[in-house]
């Protein structure tokens, strides 16, 4: 079946299309349906009456777009028309939600006038927070978006023009940065004198091009004064007419730092790459062939050319949803009344910004798992990286409150926060404890310091104030590879080879002595195995934390702090945590990692730290003892340790929170089961601690609600040690370890 076939397939399975309208209020009972519609909306429609801009606090104007076409210019399909460009425009909803959570209605205009087109917008200002114009040719869409900024109040964006042209514009501050060369130095030459072309040049402007040293050209060749003067061109061509002899596109490229082809495929040759200047920047964005293609535009020139197009298959992708979800994200989030040359700025320097990151591993993961760093063949983020969202939607409402387009004031700390939380509730949760972590910063070491995962993240921790961290490996190789990272940090680092030890040494060996190993075993597990130095490093309390176990099997990894910090005071028994986020419930289950079988007081041991782990990420416990069983059904041994534990616990002070059990999984968590047939139960409302009654089903039932039931899992989270400690597995993202020292500080701070 090919791509066409498979497309239809895709767009006809039912419900057709590809978008749906759901509710986001319950309407289950009549009293829900009373509120929802008559009589009790009449309140907030009487409030919007007295203040229209209650709207934004009482409906979803806020956080609804209408995405508006008549079908005229269709990317790759040209005049189709309003019916046919439908699939296209609910594919742009489709873009909007996924990526920034915004609501839209497409709108499909049957017409060709501007003038008609702008009094139809006009109508439907009342309905939407802001407007985004799609695919509707030129001339007609400069007429259609400059009339509609100046008559209607809220954000107006033409994509096709403003999108390519933001998008391209922070690919060329970084292009120009990389080549060594000055925004107002550089030469550009556009092959293509479109709506996109002519936005482009002019954001161009905006971003420090000078006028003069831009070239267009359009089917006809160079424009000129020559030809402006004898009325060759439009309004819109004439602003880039230069004082030029008549010429072709290759007569422009000769000398040109900069192409910029939004144009048709294939009209540039290599002759025509080789006549630029040195390390030429090409952006060739004709789609779906571009004007020239990625290797042959590589092979044309010994030096480095940097290169761009629309394609996803090559580096440099063009991608205008780099865009316009975020920009509108943060229009919405102010009341913007426009989006305004400020904030298309911020846009483009934002995503310049974001490209010289360091990269998560879930986006190189996403692309085939190739280094990505920032470089001639990395000069704008991609399309996937979550960190747009929360890098250019504030970056938008600080330029949209700075330049008086914002109808309200946010606190851009807060703001990033709250979009963060739009990723997922996993998100919201990992910022609890990481604000907390920032608050009073400790150290944590972080064994096998040569791997590179944990050199990104200690970079990541260092520069996000979340810790101080310490490496611990082979210096030298520690900083050669954060060289070759790009990272401009100076790590502290321990390396045990060349550092004055003995102390911790002496400190295994008086610790192990009685298990089997002499001293100059100890001295030699101090030297090479970075668990035991870490351990013992936390346990002299030279570091506050450890993280180990990124490349070892857990039991392993967690067998050398066990043996040197081992469990706390009045502990007995660690054991793994799982925090699983959902989209609105947030569940510990333990023991997911540790105790094979545990008896009741194993259970109940690890049901408080549970509920104390639960605290530190404000929230407040309710465990329930899982069994297969609920409340004596079943009387057998298996049972009866869950019950015990949870009489233990009900009877223990320290466990000042809800506890009961055993129970069965839907019962602890199904609130209809739990008090409708259950309501003698300790827990007045579902649990969110989950112990489970052995590794085995503890380690399943995480899994599945993983895979299955859609959760995000952050952990293992290691409980009940002497000194903070976490085992990560193997396999973990950078993401995993920096969440994990934030837990680690946060256990720290407890000391």
């Amino acid at each position: 079946m090919g791509l066409d076939e498979d497309a239809l397939e895709y767009h006809r399975t039912d419900p057709p299309g590809k978008i749906e309208i759901s509710t986001t209020k319950p309407t289950n009972t009549q009293r829900d349906l009373s509120l929802a519609y008559s009589p009790g909306v009449a309140a907030p429609c009487t409030e919007i009456d007295e203040d229209p801009t209650d709207a934004y606090q009482y409906t979803a104007k806020g956080n609804l777009v209408g995405v508006v076409s008549n079908g005229s210019a269709v990317l790759g399909l040209g005049d189709i028309g309003a019916q046919a460009s439908k699939p296209v425009m609910e594919g742009k909803g489709v873009l909007f939600k996924r990526f920034a959570d915004i609501d839209v209605f497409d709108i499909e205009l049957d017409e060709e006038d501007p003038h008609k087109f702008v009094e139809a917008i006009k109508m439907m200002e009342p309905t939407f927070g802001g407007v985004n114009l799609e695919d509707i040719k030129a001339p007609g869409c400069f007429t259609i978006e400059e009339r509609l900024r100046e008559e209607i109040d809220i954000p107006v964006f033409h994509d096709d023009q403003h999108g390519t042209a933001i998008i391209s514009g922070a690919a060329l501050i970084n292009a120009a940065d990389i080549a060594g060369k000055s925004l107002e130095e550089l030469e550009v030459v556009f092959s293509g004198a479109g709506a996109s072309a002519i936005a482009s040049a002019r954001f161009y402007e905006s971003l420090g091009v000078r006028k003069e040293n831009i070239t267009m050209c359009d089917s006809s060749g160079i424009i000129t004064e020559a030809r402006a003067a004898e009325g060759d061109v439009n309004e819109y061509k004439r602003q880039f007419a230069r004082d030029l002899p008549e010429g072709g596109l290759a007569d422009a490229m000769e000398g040109a730092d900069v192409f910029v082809g939004l144009s048709i495929g294939g009209i540039v040759s290599q002759d025509m790459v080789r006549s630029m200047a040195d390390d030429p920047i090409i952006f060739a964005m004709a789609n779906p062939d571009p004007e020239i293609g990625y290797e042959e535009a590589k092979e044309a020139r010994d030096d480095t050319v940097i290169m761009a197009t629309g394609r996803s298959d090559y580096p440099n992708q063009v991608n205008n949803v780099l865009g316009f979800p975020f920009i509108f994200r943060g229009a919405l989030d102010v009341r913007a009344t426009e989006i305004n040359e400020e904030m298309k700025v911020a846009c483009a320097e934002a995503l310049a910004d974001l490209a010289r990151q360091d990269v998560p591993d879930a986006v190189v993961k996403a692309y085939g798992d190739e280094p990505i760093q920032y470089g001639p063949d990395y000069i704008i983020p991609k399309p996937v990286d979550p960190r747009v969202l929360f890098r250019v939607a504030p970056a938008i409402a600080e330029a949209a409150m700075e330049s008086g387009a914002a109808r309200t004031e946010l606190d851009l700390e807060e703001y990033e926060e709250e979009l963060e939380a739009r990723l997922g509730k996993s998100r919201e949760m990992m910022r609890v404890v990481l604000n907390k972590a920032k608050s009073d910063p400790k150290t944590v070491a972080l064994a096998e310091g040569e791997n590179e995962k944990m050199i990104r993240a200690a970079y990541q921790i260092q520069e996000q104030g979340i810790a101080l961290p310490i490496l611990i490996g082979d210096e030298s190789e520690i900083r050669q590879t954060a060289a070759n990272l790009g990272l401009d940090f100076d790590p502290q680092v321990a390396d045990p080879s060349v550092g004055d030890y003995e102390e911790y040494a002496d400190r295994l060996h008086e610790l192990r002595s009685r298990k089997g190993i002499t001293r100059s075993e100890a001295g030699e597990l101090i030297e090479r195995d970075t668990n035991y130095f870490g351990s013992v490093m936390v346990e002299q309390g030279d570091a506050d934390a450890l993280l180990t176990g990124l490349s070892h099997h857990y039991p392993s990894a967690l067998r050398p702090p066990l043996q040197v910090i081992g469990t706390d005071d009045d502990v007995d028994y660690a054991a793994g945590v799982y925090m699983l986020t959902f989209k609105n419930r947030v569940i510990f289950v333990a023991d997911a990692t540790v105790n094979q079988d545990p008896d009741e007081e194993v259970l109940a041991e690890v049901t408080k730290q549970t509920g104390k782990l639960a605290r530190r990420f404000n929230i407040e416990p309710r465990a329930a003892l899982l069994s297969y069983s609920n409340f004596g059904s079943v009387d057998n041994e298996a049972t009866r340790r869950p019950r015990r534990a949870a009489s233990m616990l009900q009877d223990d002070p320290e466990a000042d929170f809800p506890v009961d059990g055993e129970m069965q999984a839907d019962t602890a968590v199904v609130e209809d089961i739990l008090e409708g047939t259950y309501g003698f139960s300790e827990l007045e409302d579902p649990a969110n601690v989950l112990v489970f009654p052995n590794l085995e089903s503890g380690n399943i039932g995480y899994k599945l609600l993983q895979r299955l039931g859609g959760a995000d899992a952050i952990g293992p989270m290691l409980v009940g040690m002497d000194e903070p400690v976490h085992v990560l597995q193997r396999g973990d993202e950078v993401k995993d370890i920096v969440n994990l020292a934030g837990v680690a500080v946060v256990d720290a701070q407890k000391e």
